[in-house]
Order: structure tokens, then sequence, then C-alpha cells
């Protein structure tokens, strides 16, 4: 599959409890059609201590959201909008469809 969501682009949550919320996306997983955003989506897990004597612990942790829920940042216009994809030269490049943009 081919997402037009990559690592390192800025994106805006649609749904959920972090709706509003923008962060930059630091891993996609293809696989589950997820990504997981810096920031976003985060959870407390307990830490079961590993040697005795050790402490456990309480873990905050950012999980995957799905890619439906979220959506790209125009670095021009910082705006939210909707990808197209157009040929320059023999390569397929990612342009905004609000102000014809082309994504780095």
């Amino acid at each position: 599959m081919n997402f037009k969501i990559k690592k390192g682009d800025k994106v805006k949550v649609l749904a959920g409890k972090d709706r509003g919320k923008t962060g930059v996306v630091e891993k996609v997983f293809v696989a589950e059609r997820k990504v997981k955003i810096e920031g976003i989506n985060k959870v407390k897990k307990h830490q079961k201590p590993q040697r005795s004597g050790e402490k456990g612990q309480l873990i905050s942790l950012s999980l995957p959201i799905d890619i439906s829920k979220v959506q790209l940042i125009c670095p021009k216009c910082s705006k939210p909008s909707r990808i197209g994809r157009v040929l320059d030269g023999d390569k397929k490049v990612r342009v905004c469809k609000k102000c014809q943009a082309k994504f780095e």
C-alpha cells in the first residue's frame, strides 16, 4: 500500500480524545494502517520491577492512531488539506489540494 502520509509530516488529529491537536509523524505502520504521532494518544502503563529491590513505575507511552483519523497540514498554507499526486517529470509528487503547493 502507498500512503499519502509519511514520517516527518505535520498532521492534525480529526477524531478521538486528542481531536484538534497537531503533531509530527514518528512512524507509519503500513500493515495496520496506523501512524504514531509525537505527543498524541498518550497512555500510562504500569511497569513491574525487573530486578529484586527495584520499584515498579508508571510509563507514559504514545500509541498509534488510525491513519483515517489524521489529516496532513500543508507547509505553505498551514491548513489541513487533502493531498493529490502530480507527475513532475518522471516522479510523482504530493500536492496540496487547496494551494497546489508541492510537498518536499
